[in-house]
């Protein structure tokens, strides 16, 4: 099978496996980091809770058969180790019977926590690893070839991810049709990062060339990377200068990061020579029973394909759906709409009674109007994320019941829930009561800032959930 070896995208296979890997090294870091305060069996929306009333058929885990802390963190560290050893390069020197479960294994640890994760791990990215560390599977060890059809189901899923995106937003709010979005997006995105600022302060202009090139990157290059190179090549690289642009324009875990890594899949060896000298050209061939391997997983994702064409092509458009328990062919796209304006949850506690209160600051979600965002991606900080989407509505809505549990967590000093919070202002003393504020931000401009010294102007906007007395 002449047609089936791709020379010449050895160091493609090299950056796409390294690469995943390490964004789940990132995913493993993160579940070691917040998993048992956020669902651990103390935590905010506990695991054995929602296993007993959800099946194992529509959320296959491990996690079904038996879950304890103890065991959420010992397959944590076993996922991120076996991620750093792909990282490393273990893919390099071990054969392909070995590589490809090692893949499968990551694959199925980190889905046992994507299933049981709940509202907390219901984000388009986690799905979007998932499928990737199937697909890098697929590219097989060193000492097979690498196939056209594993590549071009690496295009395909970064073609998904993009266009989803694209028709997802002309789809949803007018203002990215009329090139306003982004007069907004960079003020009232989820998290902001240390250039947000500085990004929603570009004159207008700017902001419509902006939204413009995100539609040309998301709705026309897509289709090149089906073209022969160096076309296809170019439409990876405008992918890539356009997912950096959003890495250092906000804080959005590792979805920049899992899309650039799949566009420099797409990249031919040639293109590094002069970089990578010594790179040595790989396999030219593979054994038949991985090639028949290859081309049967092929011709299930393709035919699984027909369902997330279906979305796109309609007008009832559905972002970042799952379409099956393994989280695999799954509907991409991102901010189909835009908030204009910018409400954050203020989580304050007192100790005398209620005349005074001070704030609980956490790690990335403004608070402070002093303090400059931070950098945080591609890591994820899932309280944050849920906090943001909590401060939309005027009163805790359904999604957000979990926010009593935290309040409970702070009232009584809980060290879980502690662990979430980047300042306690009473030093791990339960308060007499917690209340939260929800207030309006927007950065300040130049002479504010000069002024002031703050990054942010806020405006009180009512009590969002009333103080509650310690239960002692």
């Amino acid at each position: 099978m002449d047609w089936f070896p791709a020379p010449g995208y050895d160091l493609a296979r090299l950056l796409l496996q390294r690469g995943v890997a390490l964004v789940y090294v990132l995913a493993f870091a993160s579940i070691l980091y917040e998993w048992r305060p956020l669902l651990g069996e103390r935590g905010l929306t506990p695991v054995p809770r929602f296993t007993q009333r959800v099946p194992w058929q529509l959320t296959p885990s491990l996690f079904h058969w038996r879950y304890s802390d103890r065991l959420a963190t010992g397959l944590g560290w076993a996922g991120l180790v076996l991620a750093l050893a792909m990282l490393l390069g273990l893919a390099d020197v071990a054969p392909t019977w070995v590589v490809v479960p090692m893949w499968l294994v990551l694959y199925g640890l980190y889905l046992s926590y994507v299933n049981v994760g709940q509202v907390w791990y219901a984000f388009g990215w986690e799905s979007l690893l998932l499928e990737a560390g199937v697909l890098v599977a697929l590219l097989g060890g060193s000492d097979v070839a690498v196939s056209w059809p594993a590549l071009l189901l690496v295009r395909w899923l970064l073609f998904r991810v993009e266009v989803g995106a694209g028709l997802i937003k002309l789809r949803g709010d007018p203002c990215w049709r009329d090139l306003t979005c982004l007069d907004y997006h960079h003020e009232t995105q989820p998290l902001p990062g240390p250039l947000s600022r500085r990004f929603h302060n570009l004159p207008t202009w700017v902001h419509r060339i902006e939204t413009g090139a995100n539609h040309v990157v998301q709705l026309g290059v897509p289709f090149a990377l089906f073209l022969p190179q160096p076309v296809a090549g170019a439409a990876a690289v405008l992918i890539i200068v356009t997912q950096s642009w959003l890495m250092v324009s906000g804080n959005f875990a590792w979805l920049n990061l899992v899309t650039i890594v799949l566009a420099l899949g797409t990249l031919p060896d040639g293109w590094f020579a002069g970089v990578w000298p010594w790179l040595a050209e790989g396999p030219t061939a593979a054994p038949t029973p991985w090639v028949w391997i290859v081309l049967a997983t092929t011709a299930w994702f393709l035919w699984a394909s027909r369902i997330p064409v279906a979305n796109l092509l309609s007008s009832a458009q559905r972002m970042n759906a799952r379409h099956n328990p393994l989280h695999l062919v799954g509907s991409y796209g991102a901010f189909g709409s835009v908030t204009k304006q910018r409400f954050e949850l203020v989580v304050e506690g007192t100790r005398d009674g209620g005349a005074t209160w001070e704030a609980y600051e956490f790690r990335a979600k403004p608070t402070d109007p002093s303090r400059r965002p931070p950098q945080v991606a591609p890591f994820h900080l899932r309280l944050d994320w849920l906090l943001w989407f909590a401060a939309m509505g005027p009163r805790p809505g359904q999604r957000d019941q979990w926010i009593h549990r935290f309040v409970d967590g702070l009232l009584a000093a809980d060290t879980l829930v502690r662990r979430l919070v980047r300042t306690d202002p009473f030093d791990g003393e339960a308060p007499d009561a917690v209340r939260i504020r929800r207030v309006r931000y927007r950065f300040t401009d130049r002479n504010e800032r000069r002024r002031t010294g703050d990054v942010w102007h806020t405006e009180p906007a009512g009590t969002w959930l009333e103080a509650r007395p310690a239960r002692r």
